[in-house]
């Protein structure tokens, strides 16, 4: 039997969403925030000379810098306010969440509920701060050591380097917090979203201006746009891929009527930890690779320019920590965000349970053993999603926004921004019905 909610998705149409006037401006919002975004990845940090530095960054975009050019929206390219764009949030992110785990005071801070949360977003908030600057500040240094790149080198240049890619990134964090609560969700996923998506058309003409130029084969180039096509297939299969469990509900009596039991279904995502693995495990191959590419390379010693050569995006060392990273947060960030042993309870308490399974703990127990089971096949759907297409683009030489991460970070959020563009549409519904019913009931009062 469908539930309430998917009839109402059943009936959605364009009337309803000319309908949602709430769900418009949240719309215009959102837009209008990606588009501020935009803006900042064209203004170019102040000191700089253009020339030099647009021929340097030539030179180093099928590395590290390319990929966190793409992760930028193209900010790095043009060194704009936005290069460090939302990397060094994403990164403290991932220290305190990890922290959560092993420090005592944060898992209490993490049960208490809002509260607890909005102290703990607080010290991301810092922690962002603090690892921006020191990003910003490397970013200055390695500017400062190339050729011709920076007119007028010092410690004023540094304070406004750091001064200025700092403000850009924690403007870019409260900018994603606008859109999660006045938009339409997804703030920060939205950002990186709008970033690859702009360079997507950019890519495109690059890979197809390889084929005019017979740098690649036109077996190749069509090789690629089918591997894309399939990965963006795999993607919207998996993404929307569920493993239901039978919910049932006792019959209850109320008064003097007696009403039939109800079932229902838990969905388990396949891929419950979305598109954040990829994220997480690109921002921490990219945290101590940026600071080492843009240190004086001469004032390395030759273990560290080993490590940072073995480091570079395409190499063996960084698929297979790549690989390795996209598992291990596929199953960290599933056990953050799902607690089978809270969902065990919510069920008791509400007096369901699992057909054939006893409630309370060894309901809790089934539930773990059937997530642990789906989230083996998502992680390795992300590892291979991700791994594959990064392998054509690292033997092909086609621009890194044609990549697996991209495509995955591309099409997860598209299809979360219509779900949640849905959602609104169903709760406008909601609305509707509820007030017809009340003005129906205040009718008949008179």
């Amino acid at each position: 039997m469908a539930s309430a909610a998917e009839q109402l998705a059943s009936n959605l149409n364009f009337s309803t969403f000319a309908k949602a006037e709430d769900l418009k401006k949240r719309l215009w919002f959102t837009l209008a925030a990606l588009l501020v975004y935009r803006l900042g990845t064209h203004i170019p940090l102040p000191g700089l000379n253009p020339e030099a530095y647009a021929q340097a960054f030539r030179g180093q975009s099928g590395g590290i810098l390319g990929l966190f050019n793409m992760f930028s929206g193209g900010a790095v390219q043009r060194m704009a306010i936005f290069a460090l764009g939302i990397m060094p949030y994403i990164s403290a992110s991932i220290i305190v969440q990890l922290m959560t785990s092993v420090v005592p005071a944060l898992e209490n801070l993490k049960k208490e509920g809002e509260q607890g949360r909005k102290i703990i977003n607080q010290y991301t908030r810092y922690g962002t701060v603090v690892l921006g600057a020191l990003q910003a500040y490397g970013i200055a240094a390695g500017l400062e050591s190339g050729q011709g790149l920076v007119v007028d080198p010092g410690w004023f240049f540094r304070v406004s380097t750091v001064l200025t890619l700092l403000g850009g990134t924690m403007f870019l964090m409260w900018l994603g917090e606008q859109i999660t609560s006045r938009g339409i969700g997804n703030g920060i996923s939205l950002i990186i979203f709008a970033g690859i998506a702009a360079g997507l058309p950019t890519a495109l003409a690059g890979t197809l201006e390889l084929g005019r130029t017979g740098a690649l084969s036109t077996f190749l180039i069509l090789l690629v746009i089918i591997v894309a096509i399939g990965v963006i297939g795999v993607i919207v299969f998996v993404e929307r891929a569920q493993r239901r469990l039978l919910i049932q509900y006792p019959k209850r009596q109320v008064g003097n009527r007696m009403f039939q039991g109800d079932t229902s279904h838990l969905p388990l995502k396949l891929n419950t930890s979305g598109v954040i693995p990829a994220i997480f495990a690109s921002s921490l191959l990219l945290l101590p690779a940026t600071l080492a590419g843009f240190a004086n390379n001469t004032a390395m010693p030759s273990w560290a320019t080993s490590i940072v050569a073995a480091l570079g995006h395409g190499q063996p060392l960084y698929m297979v920590l790549y690989a390795a990273l996209i598992a291990f947060f596929a199953f960290f960030y599933t056990a953050i965000v799902f607690n089978p042993k809270d969902t065990a309870d919510n069920l008791k308490k509400h007096g369901g349970f699992i057909p054939g399974i006893r409630p309370g703990e060894r309901t809790a127990e089934y539930i773990d053993y059937v997530l642990t089971r789906i989230t083996v096949i998502g992680a390795i759907y992300l590892v291979f999603v991700c791994i594959l297409p990064e392998i054509l683009v690292s033997q092909t030489g086609i621009p890194l926004s044609l990549g697996g991460t991209s495509l995955l970070i591309v099409v997860s959020v598209t299809l979360d921004t219509v779900a949640q563009i849905q959602g609104h549409l169903i709760a406008q519904q909601y609305e509707g019905l509820i007030k017809k019913s009340k003005l129906r009931g205040g009718k008949r009062g008179r």
